[in-house]
């Protein structure tokens, strides 16, 4: 049965077993991905394909089977049985549990001044004001544009002693310069994606309501819910609101996809911060509103607006440069405190091991952020990026808790078969030029084609080899084309690792049509090939960052001593005038001797 605000025993008790559960995990959520499936099929779950019930969520659907909502968050069944009331529930697993609040305890009695503002803010501001800041540098020109506002400018003297409630437009007015925007978001918001009819169903607690040492932001007393049944924990309504938002905003602005779902992310671990919701609230908040906004982004009747938005933000908001402030600048801390927040480190209670699934209809989540890659594409992207199984909460029969998006708008994380890139540079935006950050595995080849430049930055080990048909492919990390074999068959490889020499594991061979560029920044820049090369086309040099060499510099090592071939022509660029190059074929290496003069 429930029981309220164990004594400073059980939370001494529990404490260690968080440090315990915590030690366990190694390198976190991000340490691994998930098994590569054999099929990116959608599995259908009890309840059906949440895409196509999810008008089902409402109060008149309180079942795991009529309503998506609460079928979706069902692995809490796991943790929790829920009881009829907010007081009757009991624990099936008091371990992660009471994990669950001791978190909060612990973040709560840790937190900064700065953490405490923050969650006022996400607090009683509205949620799509708030995330309208993940826009960083185009934020005011959107407020501006879009007439969004808020009413809450600053914490009130009287905070600790009276609730305020933001009087302000959210994300903006449907008749502004970006009202489709706007629209957007306010439909994934809108009837069919409230929290209340989950929160019913699951009947858990805040965490408050749990253990008296959860301290609640003293300014944010006054906002607490005396009633507690109505006032449920699971999931968070914030979280769920912040994420919709972000969701609708980046479909719209893919070019700031991780910064909204990063700024949303924050939102949701502020509501911890304030002492409002746990960890497992605000991932199943998380879970919820992916979910949805992928059921509602694949709603026929949203067709045209989602197309508007696109339009509207690519032909307005993005016609300007902005000039706020960018918190959301740094994307190694996005990517390290987004990943955190999927899991909070809990352990892995459940199976582990399983190959990731892909909900039906997932894929609209990334139509805009890959225009170049179909739908099940865009599926295969989702299942090579997905967390491991095994985290409470997140094993869901879809697949929905598994969807790491943020990753994902890293592109690929395997290639569990051949992977062809189409890209078309004349439609401008990612068809013109995208990157993809992850370190790719899998037994797949890359086969790039059409126009517009692909960049790969990850520490690939993907070993089915590299083909470039046309346009531009980019190393830009070590092992950014694999292990296999590359084939340049008419387009331009080029070789930017900044550090040291590129690798190719396997042999390169080139055609006539195609151009190796490489670019160096210092003597010890170039491109390593481990197998036999066979040159042709063109060889094009770019000297950057003043790097000026003097004498015969070894450009291109590779596995064989016996060339196959010479470049047609070689090109430089980046020396001073004057300056002339020679080309020199030895056994195992291309040469250049450079020096000034006639």
């Amino acid at each position: 049965m429930f029981k309220l605000k164990p004594s400073n025993k059980k939370r001494i008790v529990v404490s260690l077993a968080v440090c315990l559960l915590s030690g366990s995990l190694g390198g976190g959520a991000g340490a691994s991905a998930a098994a590569i499936p054999e099929s990116v099929a959608p599995p259908k779950p009890s309840w059906g394909y949440f895409v196509d019930h999810y008008k089902n969520n409402d109060k008149d659907h309180l079942s795991a089977v009529s309503n998506p909502a609460i079928g979706v968050l069902s692995e809490y069944h796991k943790l929790w049985t829920p009881g009829d009331s907010w007081d009757t529930g009991s624990k099936l697993n008091n371990a992660l549990l009471d994990a669950n609040i001791q978190k909060v305890v612990e973040i709560t009695a840790n937190r900064t001044a700065e953490e405490a503002e923050a969650a006022y803010y996400d607090d009683r501001r509205k949620q799509s004001y708030s995330v309208i800041e993940g826009l960083g540098p185009l934020t005011d020109i959107y407020r501006v544009k879009a007439g969004a506002r808020t009413t809450i400018k600053s914490i009130p003297a009287d905070a600790t002693r009276k609730k305020y409630d933001d009087e302000g437009t959210n994300s903006g007015i449907p008749e502004s310069s970006l009202g489709s925007i706007v629209s957007l978001v306010d439909t994934l918001r809108g009837s069919y994606s409230s929290t209340n009819p989950a929160k019913s169903y699951y009947n858990y607690a805040r965490p408050f309501r749990w253990n008296d040492h959860v301290a609640v932001l003293p300014t944010l007393v006054p906002a607490q819910n005396p009633d507690p049944s109505n006032d449920g924990g699971y999931p968070s309504g914030h979280t769920n609101a912040a994420y919709l938002t972000a969701y609708a905003m980046a479909y719209a602005i893919p070019e700031r996809y991780q910064e909204l779902l990063t700024r949303a992310s924050e939102l949701g671990h502020n509501r911890i911060v304030a002492g409002m919701h746990s960890p497992f609230d605000v991932m199943g908040g998380r879970v919820m509103a992916t979910a949805l906004a992928a059921a509602i982004l694949n709603d026929p009747a949203n067709s045209s607006l989602k197309k508007a938005a696109y339009e509207e933000a690519h032909n307005i908001l993005l016609a300007h440069t902005g000039a706020a402030a960018d918190r959301f600048s740094d994307y190694a801390a996005n990517k390290q405190n987004f990943t955190k927040r999927l899991t909070y480190d809990f352990p892995q209670a459940g199976p582990t091991g399983k190959p990731a699934v892909v909900p039906k209809g997932a894929e609209v989540l990334l139509e805009t952020r890959f225009p170049y890659l179909d739908n099940t594409q865009r599926r295969w992207v989702l299942a090579t990026t997905a967390l491991p199984s095994g985290y409470p909460v997140l094993d869901d029969e879809e697949g929905w808790g598994r969807l790491n998006l943020f990753a994902a708008a890293d592109g690929y994380g395997a290639f569990a078969g051949d992977v062809t890139a189409t890209m078309d540079s004349t439609q401008g935006g990612f068809h013109a030029e995208d990157r993809w950050r992850n370190d790719i595995s899998g037994i797949g080849r890359l086969i790039k084609k059409g126009t517009g430049t692909l960049k790969l930055e990850g520490s690939n080990m993907y070993s089915g080899g590299t083909r470039i048909d046309g346009g531009t492919l980019v190393g830009e990390s070590e092992t950014a084309f694999g292990l296999g074999d590359v084939s340049n068959q008419g387009g331009t490889l080029v070789v930017a690792n900044a550090s040291g020499k590129l690798t190719i594991g396997g042999s390169f061979k080139q055609s006539e049509q195609g151009t190796l560029e490489l670019r160096l920044d210092g003597p010890n820049d170039g491109l390593r090939i481990k197998g036999s090369a066979s040159y042709a086309g063109k060889l094009r040099v770019n000297f950057a960052k003043g790097y000026v060499p003097k004498g015969v510099i070894t450009i291109i090592t590779d596995g064989s001593p016996d060339k196959n071939g010479e470049f047609a022509t070689v090109e430089t660029a980046g020396l001073p005038s004057g300056y002339k190059v020679q080309t020199i074929y030895n056994g195992y290496s291309v040469q250049l001797k450079v020096h000034a003069g006639k």
